[in-house]
């Protein structure tokens, strides 16, 4: 093994030991306490990652074109603190009671979802990376619906197994983004399972070409490709994080139309997923600096195209 990926190996086993050392804080810490770490924490990660933090200068931009100087400060920050209240609360969830996290929990729309499973086809839940979306899952198990997340599989194996049983804890199914989880994901909707797709982010490449936030990318074209194969619905949605102490509001829009108008599939994908497309920016301009997307999103972004991962 070289020095280089010595090096590469320890800050990565480093970074894994982090994130446990930070949820065994969180759990043990009482809750306002643990929380009142948000803030400190964003403003470190800020100084910290000057590369996300012109990343996420540019997302903010394209969402609202005329933040400038004092108030692009601002929404920057406010940005990582989300994105630290974000970490925060996904450790402290698993040992939360259902009656807390009930009670901390408020929907519109939610009536999208279940109407959706009363017809028997299951429900794609399409979800940009806002809020505190996780917590919205335990919710939706915590109703008696079976629900499958599909996430990005990140490296080492050792750190992508500790989130699979973080979220395992919260009552979700956990698929790999892969070549298997095309698989899963049919299965699941077959059964009347809810499955949630985060949609804002085409991390494998080659999606359907769309105009997002004015400017053209590409998105997964996942969710369109087995709604329109399976006939499950799409509901856009969004979770917000509220004013009050673990306060959220989980945001179910209608279903999006799904049904085959062209000759060629590729082209009803291509069609359903800039409808997909038209709703996340809904979602995204009701809070914009809860919007985690750190990562390069467009062709235009510098290092778009390299091998740039989330970390989730």
């Amino acid at each position: 093994m070289t020095p280089q990926e010595l090096q590469q190996q320890f800050i990565s086993q480093f970074t894994t030991n982090g994130y446990k050392l930070g949820a065994l804080a969180a759990r043990l810490i009482p809750g306002p306490l643990a929380m009142g770490f948000a803030t400190p924490a964003g403003a470190g990660a800020n100084l910290a990652s000057p590369e996300r933090r012109a990343i996420i200068e540019r997302h903010l931009q394209r969402v609202d074109p005329t933040l400038r100087g004092l108030r692009l400060r601002r929404a920057v920050q406010e940005a990582f603190d989300s994105y630290a209240r974000y970490w925060i609360e996904s450790f402290r969830l698993p040992t939360m009671s259902k009656r807390a996290v009930a009670a901390s929990f408020r929907e519109d729309g939610y009536r999208h979802l279940t109407e959706a499973l009363a017809a028997g086809n299951g429900a794609i839940i399409a979800l940009p990376h806002l809020g505190g979306w996780e917590w919205a899952g335990r919710w939706i198990a915590e109703q008696g619906h079976p629900i499958t997340v599909i996430v990005e599989q990140i490296e080492p194996p050792e750190r992508f197994e500790w989130f699979v049983d973080l979220r395992s804890k919260l009552g979700m199914t956990v698929v790999p983004l892969g070549p298997k989880a095309g698989t899963a994901v049919i299965a699941a909707l077959r059964a009347n399972h809810v499955v949630c797709l985060l949609s804002d982010r085409d991390i494998q490449g080659g999606g359907p070409t769309v105009e997002f936030f004015g400017e053209t990318t590409t998105l997964p074209g996942g969710a369109a490709t087995v709604a329109l194969r399976t006939g499950a619905p799409i509901l856009p949605t969004g979770v917000y994080f509220t004013d009050r102490f673990d306060g959220h509001l989980g945001y179910v829009r209608p279903p999006i139309p799904v049904e085959r108008q062209a000759k060629r599939l590729r082209d009803d994908v291509q069609r359903v997923t800039q409808l997909i497309a038209a709703e996340l920016e809904v979602l995204i301009r009701r809070a914009p600096s809860q919007w985690h997307l750190f990562q390069p999103n467009w062709p235009s972004d510098p290092g778009y195209g390299e091998s740039i991962r989330a970390d989730t």
